[in-house]
Order: C-alpha cells, then sequence, then structure tokens
C-alpha cells in the first residue's frame, strides 16, 4: 500500500504488515531469539548486508520491523528504529550524534531524566555541552543555537507544563547550523501532530504512552529519515542492544490500532476537564495548549488537531495543598505514567521530573503547586462526572463542591 494514499486512521491498523507463508491477519508475534540461514554463504552475506533478511532479534526481527514500519507510516518518515524505552531512544540520537567537543540545545520544560541525559551526568561525562533554554520565545533559541551545535532538541507540548514550541521556526535556526532537530512527540502521536512535515529532522517517541495506550509494556522509537534511522542509529544501536523486545512490539502494534480514536477522546475530555478546573478559585492556572488562557493557543492549534490527553495545575498553597488534593483523589491512579486508559494523577516536582541539585534551577517554571493529570479515554466527564468529582474531592474547604 502506498502511505500517502490513506489517513492516519488507516495506516495506524494497515501500515507495515507482514505475513508469513502462513497468511495470517492479525500480525504475528515472532518470538525468537535469531533466525536460521539455508548456508553458511547466506549466514555471511546477512551478517555483512549483503543480502536481506532477519538475523538476531537484537537488531533484526519481523514482529519490531512491523512497528517500525506503521509509526514511519503514520509520522510521514522514511524509516523508524525502534528501542527499549523513550528515554533509551532519547540517549541513542544524542550518543550517535554527538561527540567531545559538540553541544546540545535543549528546553528547560523536557522531561526531567532528558535534562540528566544531555547534562552532566551522562552526556557531560563524554565532553558535550548543554544549553537549556527556559522559554519558548524564538529569540532565546536564536541565540542558543549556534555554530558546533549538533542537536536541537524538545517537545511540544512539554512534560508537564504544557509549553508549546515554533516548530517550523526552530527548524529553520538548526537547519542553518547544520545542526539535527529532533521533537519529542509523545503527547501528542503523529494523530495530532506531525513535526516532520513542520520541519523537525527526527521524531522520538515513548512508545510506552499513548502508542501503547494501556501501560502494558515499554518501548520507544526514533522516527526520521533512512539514512538516520537504517545507518546512523542502527549501527549503534546494533552494538549498544537497547532494542524492543518481539513481544512489547506485538503488544504496541496492537494498541496503536485504536490510537485514533483514544486521542481524540482524550482530548475533548481534557479540554472539558481544564476549563472546569480554570474556573476553581483554589487554582492559580492550567497548562493545556487547547484552553483559551494558554499564551500560545494560537501557535498550538496550527501545529496540532487536538490539545492532547495531558494537562497540568497549580494549587494555591504549594506543595501542601498539591498533595491534599493527589491524595483525596478516589477514582484516578496516582502514578508516574500517563497514556494509559485510566486517569492518572501525580505531582510531578517530587517525581516523575525530579531533578538532581545541579539541574533544579532548569525547572524553574515548574512550581511546587504544580499536579499533572492524563484524562480517560471515557466521555465520563461530560456524561457523568466522575473526574470532576474526584477532583473536586480534593478541596475540602469548598465542601467537596462541584463548581
Amino acid at each position: 500500500m502506498n502511505d500517502h494514499d490513506y489517513s492516519v486512521d488507516t495506516l495506524a491498523i494497515r501500515a507495515g504488515g507482514l505475513r508469513s507463508p502462513f497468511n495470517e491477519h492479525s500480525e504475528a508475534l515472532f518470538a525468537t531469539v535469531s533466525f536460521v540461514h539455508e548456508s553458511a554463504e547466506m549466514a555471511a552475506k546477512r551478517f555483512t548486508g549483503e543480502e536481506p533478511g532477519y538475523i538476531y532479534s537484537r537488531f533484526t526481527n519481523p514482529t519490531v520491523d512491523m512497528f517500525e514500519r506503521r509509526l514511519a507510516a503514520m509520522e510521514g518518515a522514511e524509516a523508524a528504529i525502534a528501542t527499549s524505552t523513550g528515554m533509551a531512544a532519547i540517549s541513542t540520537l544524542a550518543m550517535t550524534l554527538c561527540s567531545a567537543g559538540d553541544h546540545i540545545v535543549t528546553s528547560g520544560s523536557v522531561f526531567g531524566s532528558t535534562l540528566n541525559v544531555f547534562g552532566a551526568p551522562v552526556m557531560g561525562k563524554f565532553g558535550v555541552t548543554c544549553e537549556v533554554v527556559n522559554s519558548t520565545g524564538l529569540d532565546a533559541w536564536a541565540k542558543a543555537i549556534r555554530p558546533g551545535t549538533k542537536l536541537v532538541f524538545l517537545e511540544t507540548p512539554s512534560n508537564p507544563m504544557a509549553d508549546v514550541f515554533d516548530i517550523a521556526a526552530i527548524a529553520e535556526m538548526a537547519r542553518k547550523v547544520g545542526a539535527t532537530f529532533a521533537v519529542d512527540n509523545c503527547f501528542c502521536t503523529p494523530v495530532l501532530q506531525r513535526p516532520l512535515a513542520l520541519g523537525a529532522d527526527v521524531v522520538i517517541h515513548s512508545a510506552s504512552k499513548h502508542l501503547d495506550g494501556q501501560g502494558r509494556v515499554m518501548g520507544g522509537a526514533i522516527v526520521g529519515t533512512k539514512e538516520m534511522c537504517r545507518e546512523r542509529v542502527y549501527n549503534f544501536l546494533r552494538t549498544t542492544g537497547a532494542s524492543l523486545a518481539p513481544f512489547n512490539a506485538w503488544v504496541i502494534l496492537k494498541g496503536m490500532e485504536t490510537l485514533p480514536i483514544r486521542m481524540r477522546a482524550h482530548s475533548e475530555n481534557a479540554l472539558a476537564l481544564a476549563e472546569w478546573l480554570a474556573a476553581h478559585p483554589k487554582v492559580a492556572n492550567v497548562n493545556y495548549p487547547f484552553l483559551a488562557s494558554h499564551p500560545s493557543v494560537a501557535l498550538a492549534k496550527r501545529q496540532q488537531s487536538g490539545g492532547g490527553a495531558v494537562l497540568s495545575f497549580n494549587v494555591k498553597g504549594g506543595k501542601t495543598e498539591a498533595w491534599k488534593v493527589v491524595d483525596a483523589v478516589k477514582i484516578m491512579s496516582i502514578t508516574g505514567n500517563l497514556g494509559d486508559v485510566k486517569t492518572t494523577i501525580t505531582h510531578p516536582a517530587t517525581t516523575t521530573n525530579q531533578l538532581p541539585p545541579h539541574a533544579q534551577q532548569q525547572l524553574a517554571a515548574q512550581t511546587a503547586g504544580t499536579i499533572q493529570l492524563d484524562n480517560r479515554l471515557l466521555k465520563q466527564l461530560r456524561e457523568s462526572g466522575l473526574q470532576v468529582e474526584d477532583l473536586a474531592a480534593g478541596f475540602p474547604e469548598l465542601g467537596g463542591k462541584i463548581l
């Protein structure tokens, strides 16, 4: 099938499929470590790349191949490389591209572990410097990106503050100095946003989140050109081994079939919840890209077809009051994952986005009162008010009143 002829809804179900001689309808799980060759000559040619064929599941497997092909098609890319986790994708990309003396530019609002990879704990040990931009303003990015910058990396929307960045404008800045521009598309997925079409060179995914959709398995991916994925990243990953397990790839493939339906329902539900929170007297502000009060709502609507599943909000009174809200919920799950069909709630500053002392100043925008919500798939907010009731219990001074 020609991927350009089909919508993302069809690609999520049909793209990348491979059939064995048994002609199975559902994608098969190839749970094997290695593959058999007909002769010593065939084995030698496959190991050198002279002849196509599967060799060893650390770097070639049909089920993983199907996942890579489907995700690449949905992102409008030439290729994809699967990794064991989203963080494995980020660290693999950085190590593939950067050497001692090189320079990384990233946003201060990226996921906390990403800052650790790019900074002193990981890449800093190899002589790579990282400059953090604590602004969505283009002037700040233009100042940071310079000759010698090898990688420009951001999340949009960001985790957990929902900052929105101008992909096209920053892509042009990176292109002028020959830097690779990578966008983490975890929050939107290709259903709501396609960064490559806006000028990005690489898209990063944590497949553990929305792509799986039920919080079952870990996975990640690097998406881009064939040269980037099948040569540069592949050669690094083949040796270092942060590969996706075939079983995980199979589970994620099944999850991707419902991704378009889920992301649109998530977006509708999240916006309604954000609007309710924005009107609450104990909430200082709400961070959600499609909320009318978001400072970059116009940009978000140009780049995205929906706001996504995740929002954050600041509770007046800081950490103490924020923890009270988190502890009071009865239905939402207090957990660090997102992208699940179950609504989750967390306090990022003390959990998922906790940073060591050297990096804490890079998250100045994240206050102690910030709570992150990943809303559930079903439209229960409008139909029964369960999410609102659950959150309202966190504000006992209002008697649990639903506003």
